[in-house]
């Protein structure tokens, strides 16, 4: 499988799966591209020290969103890539790419999808939805990217209580360490081909023996 992770900031969870990479945790896995809207992005920085391209994209640089969407495609043919994860990536995937990379394109999402998830629900904003809403869990969700926001079949989730002390800060932390334990676990089961999904379930096979 060789991967391209598209991130807009420190990208925390890019270095959990290119840590993973370097352990071997992540067989079959090849870490061929990070992709950015932002110049600054400190995942772009992360991907310079371990050799991986990168590629610097934004839609305003571009006359149209077709020009955009094209290039786009034209840098992931260029580099090979066959599978997508989005970290932290602050702009919705256009169309044409979420079809050309059908089932081969996730996301990592900061709470128990369905729940709070959807358009402006990112980040800090999801923790201090969910404490607003007195919830006792929330957690940590990979999901397969569809033309929506965090509506795509889950792929795996992970569960992380609300202690009652909790801020936005001390929450998003916990989860964040979730995250970094899930994703490369969930990439891993794309890479060994254990998932298949029937229409919105996804189903996981067996380690095989």
């Amino acid at each position: 499988m060789r991967l391209a992770v598209f991130a807009s900031g420190g990208g925390s969870n890019f270095q959990s799966i290119i840590d993973a990479v370097q352990r071997g945790d992540l067989p079959q896995t090849e870490l061929g591209l990070c992709v950015s809207n932002k110049p600054q992005a400190g995942a772009l920085q992360r991907a310079a020290t371990h050799n991986i391209p990168t590629a610097v994209l934004r839609a305003d640089a571009f006359d149209a969103e077709a020009a955009y969407t094209d290039a786009l495609l034209d840098v992931l043919q260029t580099h090979r890539i066959d599978f997508v994860a989005l970290a932290g990536y602050m702009r919705k995937v256009p169309s044409a790419v979420v079809a050309a990379y059908a089932d081969r394109m996730v996301n990592i999402h900061p709470s128990l999808l369905p729940a709070f998830g959807g358009q402006g629900l990112y980040g800090r904003r999801v923790h201090k939805a969910v404490l607003a809403a007195g919830v006792r869990w929330t957690g940590a969700t990979v999901h397969l990217v569809d033309d929506d926001y965090d509506t795509g079949p889950i792929v795996v989730q992970e569960p992380v209580i609300v202690e009652q002390a909790d801020t936005p800060e001390t929450l998003a932390a916990r989860v964040l360490q979730t995250e970094h334990r899930l994703y490369p676990q969930a990439l891993r089961l794309f890479a060994e081909g254990r998932v298949r999904i029937v229409g919105r379930t996804v189903q996981i096979a067996p380690p095989a023996s």
